[in-house]
């Protein structure tokens, strides 16, 4: 390295390879799965199209996830990731019990608000989904953390029955993505919300 190089210039050097690193194969082909698969279904996108979009070869793919089941898999729990950590930043938003509990409604409607949002990921992976399979098994997963998360909160907010709120709360949940999806109705997290307020002042009376 020549002498004359500062260290402000080395960190410079440092910085631009950093900005300019090639995405791996592993990243190019899960960007590639969540832009196709979540647009097309992961049932009708071949791995054809998913190989062509990463620019990746096909031993790639194999080398790094088995099969396309697997990469399936990787897609749906990088969005379970996403979605739990929404959750979570929603209910961190507030001191409240009540209001952390109502939150998973804020996450929700930040959800609805996002660019291309058409739908549930996991309701549109598990549609025709095999029992053995990742679209079938990641989508039960996030549903029994959710529940399990509910009910948490459920408990804090001083339900006295918090899995049966957890349970009632998780219906509403559904609810609202089916309306968001199908009814167009922008203002369906809000109606969601109260719903699950009146549910939630009621178990917390008796």
């Amino acid at each position: 390295m020549p002498s004359y190089m500062t260290s402000e210039m080395m960190s410079g050097e440092a910085g631009a390879r950093t900005r300019t690193r090639r995405p791996s194969p592993r990243e190019r082909l899960l960007a590639a799965a969540d832009e196709l698969f979540y647009a097309d279904g992961v049932h009708t996108v071949g791995i054809d199209r998913v190989l062509e979009r990463a620019g990746v070869a096909r031993a790639s793919l194999y080398g790094t996830f088995g099969s396309k089941d697997e990469l399936i898999r990787a897609y749906l729990e990088r969005r379970m990731t996403v979605m739990q950590a929404r959750l979570r930043a929603a209910a961190d938003a507030y001191d409240d019990p009540r209001e952390r509990l109502l939150s998973v409604f804020d996450a929700q409607a930040v959800t609805f608000a996002q660019p291309g949002y058409r739908g549930c990921a996991f309701n549109r992976a598990s549609a025709e989904a095999q029992p053995d399979s990742a679209a079938y098994e990641v989508p039960r997963t996030y549903r029994r953390w959710l529940r399990g998360y509910l009910t948490d909160l459920a408990a804090s907010a001083g339900a006295a029955e918090p899995d049966v709120l957890a349970r009632q709360i998780h219906l509403l949940y559904d609810g609202a993505m089916t309306a968001r999806s199908l009814d167009d109705d922008a203002d369906v997290t809000a109606s969601a919300r109260a719903a699950a307020g009146a549910l939630l002042d009621a178990a917390v009376r008796h």
